[in-house]
C-alpha cells in the first residue's frame, strides 16, 4: 500500500522551480534564494483538532497545511516548501488518505508551496499528521513577537471568535497580507491567532517586555461567535468567544499609532485591519470600556 500511495503522491505533486530533487529520493534539495531560511512544524491529530469521521478528509489535509502557512505569515515569510509526515490508522481506506493530500495539495498550489517529501506509516490509533514548512525571509527580514513597544497600536486582520463552527478548517492563511504590510511599512512585531485573541497577544505583548490594552468595543467580532453564544449563553458573550476561542489564525500587528492610522486609512489588502488598543509600559493585560474604565483581563485560550 505504502508503494502504491507514494506513487500516486509523486504523480499529483506539481513540480516547482526550488525543488531541485523531490518526493522519490532519500531527501528533498531545495535551492533557496536566501542564505537563510524559516522553518516552523505543526502537529494536528484526530480527536484534538479534527474528527475525521464527521468531516470531509480534504478539509483535515487543507488546514494541517494551512496552520504552517499561518506560523510563516506571522513572521512576514515567503512559503517555500512542506515536508509532510501522516501516521494513517489500519481502519481507514487509500482513498480516504488520497483525499486528505487532495486538500493539502490545492492549497500547496494556490500558495506556490513544493510538497518536499516526507514519512508515511500506518498504526492502530487516530490520524496524526506533522508538517513541516519552510519559508524565506523577506529582505526587511523576518517579523517576530518581541519588537512592540509602548505606545504602538494594536492592528488585527479579520474577525474573532466561533471558529468551531467550521472556520478553523477553511481559514485563509494570511500570507499575501503580510507580506504585502510588511514590505509598504513599518511594522514591529507580529504574532498569528491560533490559540485566541487575548493568549496569543499577551504572548506578543511579553515577548516585547510590555503590556497591552484591549478597547473591548472596537474587537471586531465574528457573526459564529454570536450564533455560539445565543445557543449557549452560560459558556460567555461574544465579546469572550472572541477573545479566546482560538483557531482564528488572523494576524495581530504592532506598529507605531502614525502608521496605524495610514494602514487603516489606506485599506492596502482584501480584508479589514481593525485598530483595538494599544501597548503599554506596564507589563500585564487589560480590557478598556467604552467609558474608559480598565479592568485586568485574565489571557485565556487554548493551552497544549
Amino acid at each position: 500500500m505504502e508503494s502504491e500511495f507514494v506513487a500516486w503522491l509523486r504523480r499529483h505533486a506539481p513540480a516547482h522551480p526550488q525543488l531541485t530533487l523531490g518526493i522519490g529520493d532519500d531527501a528533498a534539495l531545495l535551492s533557496l534564494l536566501s542564505s537563510q531560511c524559516v522553518v516552523t512544524s505543526d502537529m494536528l491529530m484526530d480527536g484534538v483538532d479534527f474528527v475525521l469521521s464527521d468531516c470531509d478528509p480534504r478539509r483535515v489535509g487543507r488546514k494541517a497545511l494551512a496552520v504552517n502557512l499561518s506560523d510563516l505569515a506571522a513572521m512576514a515569510s515567503k512559503p517555500v516548501a512542506a515536508i509532510v509526515s501522516i501516521a494513517v490508522p489500519t481502519t481507514i481506506s487509500l482513498e480516504v488518505t488520497k483525499a486528505i493530500y487532495d486538500g493539502l495539495l490545492e492549497l500547496a498550489a494556490e500558495y506556490g508551496v513544493a510538497l518536499a517529501g516526507g514519512d508515511t506509516n500506518s498504526w492502530r490509533h487516530p490520524l496524526v499528521i506533522n508538517i513541516t514548512a519552510i519559508g524565506e525571509p523577506p529582505q526587511r527580514g523576518v517579523l517576530t513577537r518581541s519588537g512592540a513597544r509602548a505606545g504602538d497600536a494594536i492592528l488585527v486582520t479579520g474577525e474573532f471568535g466561533g471558529s468551531i463552527l467550521g472556520r478553523h478548517f477553511d481559514f485563509r492563511p494570511r500570507v499575501d497580507e503580510a507580506l504585502c504590510l510588511h514590505q509598504r511599512y513599518d511594522l514591529h512585531a507580529g504574532i498569528d491567532v491560533s490559540d485566541g485573541l487575548s493568549l496569543d497577544l499577551s504572548r506578543l505583548a511579553r515577548e516585547s517586555s510590555c503590556g497591552a490594552i484591549i478597547d473591548a468595543s472596537c474587537v471586531p467580532i465574528s457573526g459564529d461567535a454570536f450564533r455560539l453564544a445565543e445557543r449557549n449563553p452560560d459558556r460567555g458573550s461574544p465579546l469572550d468567544h472572541a477573545l479566546s476561542d482560538g483557531e482564528d489564525f488572523e494576524l495581530i500587528l504592532a506598529v507605531s499609532a502614525e502608521t496605524a492610522e495610514r494602514i487603516v486609512a489606506d485599506r492596502p489588502i482584501g480584508v479589514p485591519l481593525t485598530r483595538i488598543g494599544e501597548f503599554v509600559a506596564e507589563p500585564g493585560l487589560w480590557l478598556r470600556s467604552e467609558s474608559g474604565d480598565c479592568q485586568t483581563l485574565t489571557p485565556r485560550g487554548y493551552e497544549h
